[in-house]
Formats: C-alpha cells, sequence, structure tokens
C-alpha cells in the first residue's frame, strides 16, 4: 500500500463490544475506522446496507453486527436468522457489487463442544442452539456470495463495554455472598480489544497487492479455562483492586439449566492465523487485568456500571 493511499474501515456493529473496541483502536498508517450501530443502520435492510456502504467510500468492511441473546434466541428464531444469517448475506452481496473484501466475526457456538481436542477451522459444524445455526448459516451465506471474504471466529468475549461475564460477576460480586458457577464448560476468554487488534492487523494486510488467504479463521486469547475457572480469576483480581469477593461455589451444567445448550468445550485452535498474518495471542489472564484496570476504580467500584 503507497503512504498516499487512504483506507477507510467501515464497521457494522460499531456500539458493540468488538466495535467499541475497533473505534478506539489505534489503526495502521494509512487507516482510518469510522463505525456504525445499531440505531444508525439496520443490517436487516439491504437498500440501508448498500446506501451506508457506499456513503462510507470505504475500503475494507467490518461486520461486528450479530443477535447474541443465546437464550432468547431459543424463542426468537425468526430474529436471529433476519439478523445472523439474511443480514450477513445482505452485507456480502452489498460488498460484492463495489469489489469490498469483508471481515465478519462469527463465534464458536457453531460447533458442538464434543471434541477432546481444540477446534480448527476445518473441523465439521454442528450447533446446539438457535444462536450457533443463525450464525452459521450466516457463514455459509458469506461464503457463497463474496469471495473476498474472511470469516474470524471467537469465543467468550469480555471488554469494559455491554453485557460480558466479566462484568456480570463484578455485578454479582457487589450483590450476593455466595455465586454459583459453571465448571464444565471450557474455553478460552477473549478481550474485545485484542480481537479489535487484530482485525486492523488482518485488514492491513488483506487490502495489499495481491492478498490471496481469504477464508476461516479462529482468534482467541491464550489458554483456557472454565467459567469457574474465570470467575475465580475476576475476584482474586478484582479483590486486590479492593471490590468485594464472594465465596464461588462450582457446579455443573445440570445444575444450572438454560433455554440453549453450550458446547462443553469451546476451545479454538488459533494455529492457522499465527501462520497466516503472524499473529500470536497474549494470554487471557494478561488481558483480564487490563479490561479490570479499566473497570474498577481505586476504590474497586465498577465504573461503567
Amino acid at each position: 500500500m503507497s503512504s498516499e493511499r487512504r483506507i477507510r474501515v467501515l464497521v457494522l456493529g460499531g456500539d458493540g463490544q468488538v466495535g467499541r473496541e475497533l473505534m478506539r483502536a489505534v489503526p495502521p498508517a494509512g487507516f482510518s475506522v469510522t463505525g456504525l450501530g445499531r440505531d444508525a443502520l439496520d443490517i436487516t435492510r439491504p437498500d440501508a446496507i448498500a446506501s451506508a456502504i457506499g456513503v462510507a467510500q470505504c475500503g475494507f468492511v467490518v461486520n461486528a453486527a450479530a443477535y447474541t441473546q443465546v437464550d432468547r434466541a431459543e424463542s426468537e428464531r425468526e430474529q436471529a436468522f433476519a439478523v445472523n444469517r439474511d443480514g450477513a448475506a445482505y452485507i456480502a452481496e452489498a460488498c460484492r457489487s463495489r469489489d469490498l473484501p469483508l471481515l465478519h466475526l462469527s463465534t464458536d457456538y457453531v460447533f458442538d463442544g464434543t471434541k477432546a481436542a481444540a477446534y480448527t477451522e476445518s473441523d465439521a459444524v454442528r450447533p446446539l442452539g438457535v444462536y450457533g445455526e443463525s450464525k452459521e448459516a450466516g457463514e455459509r451465506a458469506i461464503r457463497d456470495r463474496l469471495d473476498q471474504h474472511l470469516i474470524l471466529r471467537t469465543a467468550w468475549v469480555f471488554s469494559p463495554f455491554r453485557h460480558n461475564f466479566v462484568k456480570t460477576m463484578l455485578r454479582l460480586g457487589r450483590e450476593r455472598e455466595e455465586i454459583g458457577v459453571v465448571d464444565d464448560q471450557t474455553g478460552c476468554p477473549t478481550a474485545a480489544a485484542d480481537i479489535a487488534r487484530t482485525i486492523l492487523t488482518v485488514a492491513e494486510r488483506a487490502v495489499g497487492d495481491g492478498f490471496d488467504r481469504w477464508g476461516t479463521y479462529h482468534f482467541c486469547n491464550a489458554g483456557l479455562t472454565t467459567w469457574h475457572g474465570l470467575a475465580r480469576a475476576i475476584f482474586a483480581a478484582a479483590a486486590a483492586r479492593g471490590a468485594p469477593t464472594p465465596r464461588l461455589r462450582a457446579i455443573e451444567t445440570l445444575d444450572y439449566p438454560t433455554p440453549a445448550r453450550r458446547p462443553a468445550n469451546s476451545v479454538l485452535d488459533c494455529g492457522r492465523i499465527a501462520a497466516a498474518f503472524g499473529i500470536t495471542p497474549r494470554l487471557w489472564r494478561a488481558a483480564l487485568d487490563e479490561c479490570l484496570d479499566e473497570l474498577l476504580g481505586p476504590d474497586g467500584r465498577d465504573k461503567r456500571q
């Protein structure tokens, strides 16, 4: 890319966890980032998508917009598919019409969690619920419509923004003396900030001449744990910052029934993205500490309640 060329990255879903981190990340030289949230763009309207991409005059599109209410999706199947499948298809079609590359965020929930080892990009998908089904359908919609696509699967996302497990634990820690947390689901907690940096690294490479590494990739922070293990780490770090520390009780998935089934193993193998882009994820504990530094003030109170 020449030093005079300017590339605008358009983020759809700019008000979500990853979208917010993309908006405040430092972009590569020659790049700028602009975003549209749900209030500004309804991705279930193909005419609105085409207009927004045209007005933005962008050189790269990121779809970070999604229906993410995992349990509610079981009773709102039509809405989940309208956003996660149809919206993805409309975005891919709009990118194809303007010869634009697209990076689309996906999820570990496309897998059933029965594999003993980490999931690779070539493993067969088998979602357990509507959310995973709708996201997997969105992946297929993009592959069918756009050659210049990058699908980035991630898992267990946390940040100082919006609803996520870290913020939920901090809130419950203020409200309860004891919390039961599932200890038989395993995954890789991942900071939205690290996902954002990865997206920008990939975007910089993807707009270069001769780029041919399109396809599906996994990215998560390094290391794995259970939800109970993550909660234990959250409260150990929060206690050091003066935040309330409840008692934690390890429970099984059967003890905490939910409308949607979750994969028991959500660990994703990140070897392909390391080989293609030289991206080596940092440990999730380091990413968690950075997030808690921002969330908790000197008195241990959540600054983003």
